[in-house]
């Protein structure tokens, strides 16, 4: 996993660091504790998730989505992303079920190779690109909050669990407001009050201010957390759709601050149609 971390997006926000400190003081190759492992020694991914002394599935840890297939040659020379990222509905049959205006607003976008994306712009990429970023991203699981940080743009999310209900007229915002409760061993989580003109991924895939968001984690063994995303989006798509995410667990490192503008030099040279 280090290799592939280097050869993605942060490896730039690495270089600049290193100009001024050690990657060691970044703490980015410290042993995670822990960590189960089989007789040889290695990691054990495919052992018991951890729980709390609650006895809930514990979802802490550092995560990345997991990147789609690549050959040898290919996952050699650069980080390779998850699908999802570039297509939220890549693995859904037939594709997101987009409004007729919605599917001609993403084949616009991606013929412009996502030239006004808001990410590649700096700005924030929503409650859904959190979890698909290349970046890292870290789970925090208290009793009444869960928290996602993310490394890209040090970003966060917050899920209160602590009974609240969801607003009912909320004030737009980039990521919603989230409220979690447990269905057994599945963390449930919906949100609302997301601003208009969202993208969900690379492609455009717009969301609306109409969004309804319901997400179900599941942390199936230590190395693998499952999230269920479903979107309820009248106005953007003919009917809800339910798309998982699966995430893998990265071991011995540390978030690393990124912001998608230092040392940017490249905005200027953008081009599409």
């Amino acid at each position: 996993m280090d290799n592939a971390r280097m050869r993605s997006t942060r490896l730039a926000v690495v270089v600049v660091l290193a100009l001024s400190t050690s990657l060691h003081a970044q703490w980015l190759n410290y042993p995670t504790r822990g960590v189960p492992r089989t007789l040889d020694g290695k990691p054990d991914l495919a052992a018991p998730a951890p729980r709390t002394a609650d006895g809930k599935p514990d979802f802490s840890g550092i995560w990345q989505l997991e990147p789609r297939p690549c050959d040898a040659a290919e996952c050699q020379v650069d980080y390779v992303p998850a699908a999802e990222f570039v297509n939220f509905g890549a693995k859904l049959p037939g594709g997101l079920p987009y409004q007729p205006w919605a599917a001609t607003l993403v084949k616009e976008r991606t013929e412009q190779l996502g030239k006004d994306d808001p990410v590649g712009l700096c700005r924030p990429g929503g409650a859904l690109r959190i979890l698909t970023f290349p970046p890292f991203r870290k789970f925090l699981q208290m009793p009444d909050l869960f928290v996602i940080l993310s490394e890209r743009d040090v970003t966060y999310r917050q899920v209160f669990m602590d009974g609240r209900p969801l607003p009912e007229d909320p004030t737009p915002t980039f990521n919603g407001y989230s409220v979690g409760r447990w269905d057994g061993d599945t963390l449930v989580v919906t949100s609302n009050g997301f601003r208009d003109g969202t993208w969900l991924d690379r492609n455009g895939s717009p969301m609306s201010d109409a969004a309804k968001l319901t997400e179900r984690y599941r942390r199936v063994n230590y190395g693998r957390v499952e999230i269920d995303v479903t979107l309820d989006d009248p106005k953007v798509y003919t009917r809800p759709w339910t798309v998982t995410l699966t995430q893998v667990i990265v071991l011995d490192t540390e978030l690393l601050d990124y912001h998608c503008m230092d040392n940017e030099r490249d905005a200027a040279r953008l081009v599409g149609k």
